[in-house]
């Protein structure tokens, strides 16, 4: 087995992936906060994480995904309190919407996917302990955590504690409450223009956003797991607050390596939407299909910024294509021998930092290779190429037949045209219910860059 290493954002090395005595690695990713459907940029830590844990399982690892669903949270209270619904509601709707989204991925689905609801149990006894130890005080139902009762605060974000701003200035009353400015909230005393609440020792209320993901990754994984993950833009304030919340109720570390994802850019900023530059991953999906998609958050190194522009993506599609083309030369059985070697260089540039653009190459000049040996007049074996792809969920390339079977009648292309129809007019439910029917038909919706077309299920 490879050596495997990631770079740790806390020591600025590259750690060895250290698995467990049955080859298990936990790996934990900060996910969405359900007030929104997300956007293409949400979906590269998704992308990221899923692609890691298949090149684990190749390499003979067990690694064990947690991805959690924040649906307890600020940003949700204010905009179901705008559309006048309830904010459970609200939530439950955007997190069926953001599991329809990214199954489009063709990723399959992460081993656990808790939610902050379905953890309270869990956060108010971490809550609890932190009192205990002296790390957290309540006050007027409120909980608050003490930053400067632990004095390794700010070794994630390498940060010097009395320059940090927990980015809470704009709730007056909790700044009233706490001993210290540096201190954030752990639990928030009910409201009345909040609708939902949890009791607790303190008072009802309900979890401050850091000790959810501390409590849901704890609960799932233990303390000490392998690879903590998410955006860039997470390690402060709330990465640095989850490590030491557990670092302090526990005594030890929540997570070996902490390897972030760079942020998706575009004309030079991230994407956000509070920037209002997003693209919605329905709306990308449409657009350039999952195969494109996948390829093109391969081509860049999982910590960099990443151009989203329309140029990469046709690169990518080009890409897409030239591998489906290249999947019809092949045949069934044993790639030469003589390829063997880029395979091992594909799959050493992954063990080395996931490295994706290293190994890029090595299968691209797989495919240059095979196909003057065909042009040639050899026969070329597929199976070191679909090695490759199905690490980097793209071997459904070379399953697709192109054997002549009869189209789709006018019917299912109807139903297809009212599918788009539906999705340039973000009725997500109707252009779902339309996808159903076709597939009730027989027909699968395949998106590419050139548009949807219907494949024989």
């Amino acid at each position: 087995m490879r050596t495997i290493r990631l770079h740790d954002t806390r020591t600025g090395e590259l750690l060895t992936v250290e698995p467990g005595d049955d080859g298990h690695v936990g790996i934990y990713a900060c996910g969405p906060t359900v007030y929104n459907r997300i956007h293409i940029g949400n979906a590269r830590p998704f992308v990221t994480y899923l692609l890691l844990a298949r090149f684990l399982r190749h390499e003979g690892l067990r690694p064990v995904t947690v991805f959690n669903i924040t649906d307890v949270n600020d940003k949700i209270y204010d905009r179901a309190r705008a559309l006048g619904r309830p904010s459970a509601d609200l939530a439950a709707e955007m997190t069926a919407a953001y599991l329809q989204d990214t199954d489009r991925l063709g990723l399959g689905r992460p081993d656990h996917e808790p939610t902050a609801v379905g953890t309270i149990d869990a956060i108010v006894a971490l809550i609890g302990d932190l009192i205990a130890a002296g790390h957290a005080y309540a006050a007027q139902g409120d909980v608050y955590f003490r930053v400067r009762s632990d004095p390794e605060y700010g070794s994630l974000s390498h940060r010097d504690v009395d320059q940090m701003d927990q980015g809470e200035g704009d709730d007056p009353v909790g700044a009233s409450l706490k001993e210290d400015p540096l201190d954030f909230a752990l639990w928030k005393a009910e409201k009345p223009e909040e609708d939902t609440s949890w009791p607790a020792p303190w008072g009802a209320g309900r979890p401050g956003w850091h000790i959810e993901c501390s409590a849901m990754a704890e609960e799932l994984l233990g303390v000490g797991f392998q690879v903590h993950g998410g955006g860039s833009d997470l390690v402060f304030p709330h990465h640095e607050n989850e490590a030491s919340q557990t670092r302090s109720a526990r005594g030890a570390e929540l997570a070996r390596i902490w390897a972030h994802v760079g942020m998706l850019q575009t004309g030079g900023e991230k994407m956000a939407k509070s920037v209002g530059n997003i693209e919605s991953l329905p709306d990308a999906v449409d657009r350039w299909g999952r195969d494109t998609l996948v390829l093109f958050f391969a081509g860049g190194h999982y910590r960099q910024p990443v151009s989203y522009t329309d140029a990469a993506l046709e690169q990518a599609a080009a890409g897409v294509r030239r591998l489906r083309e290249v999947g019809r030369r092949l045949v069934d059985g044993p790639s030469p021998e003589a390829l063997a070697p880029l395979v091992s260089r594909f799959f050493d540039a992954l063990a080395d930092d996931f490295t994706t653009p290293a190994a890029l190459p090595a299968l691209w000049e797989w495919v240059r290779e095979a196909n003057a040996r065909v042009d040639r007049g050899q026969e070329v074996g597929r199976d070191g190429l679909a090695e490759m792809l199905e690490v980097m969920a793209l071997d459904n390339l070379l399953r697709e037949d192109d054997d002549g079977a009869a189209g789709p009648d006018a019917e299912a292309l109807e139903l297809l045209a009212r599918r788009q129809a539906a999705r340039r007019a973000k009725d997500y439910s109707e252009a779902d219910r339309l996808r159903d029917e076709l597939a009730a038909r027989g027909w699968e919706v395949r998106d590419s860059a050139d548009g949807p077309a219907l494949v024989p299920r």
